[in-house]
């Protein structure tokens, strides 16, 4: 039978426990290392979803990006093509704003002659802008269409206003009343003499004053507003057939 004596089951006893010391130890090392590579991977999972959020995000916002630089192409390009048109429109509309003055033109000088100056100048002033290059065609153009409108205006407005026509060889000054295009009646200043464009003769002829003197004085009151408007008896030419 083996003995063994205390001092040698003692020094067992503490190699024993130093080696489980150790191990012990060695786990916790271990574990310390597992826990510290769980964290990093933890760690770079987070970072890859984020980084994965980035990247979606940045698809969303590349495909907008490309949406967006898809739209800017088809307006240049519609833009390119309109640029066309309107190089194209330029050329066409101004022979055709040029056709239009002619015609208002001829239209003045063939209508009733009231605001004569007035209305050639602006068609003088027209006619000076269609050669500045400093102001684009549909500036020309809008301006036309408002001496246009300025003409049809006339046809349906009653107006006095002073001007001078020659009477017997002497330029004498007047109150015209201007109605419409129907009647252009001229009174001398004092009323002394009362008178009316005649189409006709493509002059002016003076009127019966027994008629049309406080006719022709009334429709001045009622042209400047000074009187309520009333019925006016003015000398109309008479209408006629067609072809004559």
């Amino acid at each position: 039978m083996t003995t063994v004596s205390g001092a040698a089951l003692g020094a067992t006893i503490q190699e024993v426990t130093n080696a489980g010391e150790q191990r012990a130890a060695a786990a916790a090392a271990d574990q310390q290392r597992i826990n510290q590579v769980a964290d990093q991977i933890e760690q770079i999972v987070i970072d890859f979803e984020t980084e994965a959020k980035v990247v979606d995000g940045l698809k969303v916002y590349n495909n907008l990006l490309q949406r967006q630089v898809n739209n800017q192409e088809a307006a240049k390009a519609d833009l390119t093509a309109a640029i066309d048109d309107v190089a194209l429109i330029e050329r066409q509309i101004v022979p055709l704003m040029t056709r239009m003055l002619d015609a208002l033109d001829e239209f003045v000088q063939l209508d009733t002659p009231f605001l004569v100056t007035e209305r050639t100048d602006r068609i003088a002033r027209l006619r000076d802008m269609m050669d500045r290059s400093d102001v684009t065609p549909a500036e020309k153009l809008r301006q036309i269409l408002e001496a246009y409108s300025i003409e049809n205006e006339y046809g349906r407005t009653i107006e006095a206003y002073k001007g001078s026509i020659d009477l017997d060889g002497r330029m004498q000054e007047v109150d015209f009343l201007r109605i419409g295009r129907v009647v252009l009646a001229y009174q001398t200043v004092g009323g002394g003499t009362t008178g009316a464009w005649d189409k006709d003769a493509g002059a002016f002829v003076s009127l019966p004053p027994e008629t049309y003197k406080a006719q022709v004085t009334e429709g001045l009151k009622i042209a400047r507003k000074q009187v309520a408007p009333d019925l006016l008896v003015v000398p109309v030419a008479a209408a006629k057939e067609a072809g004559q």
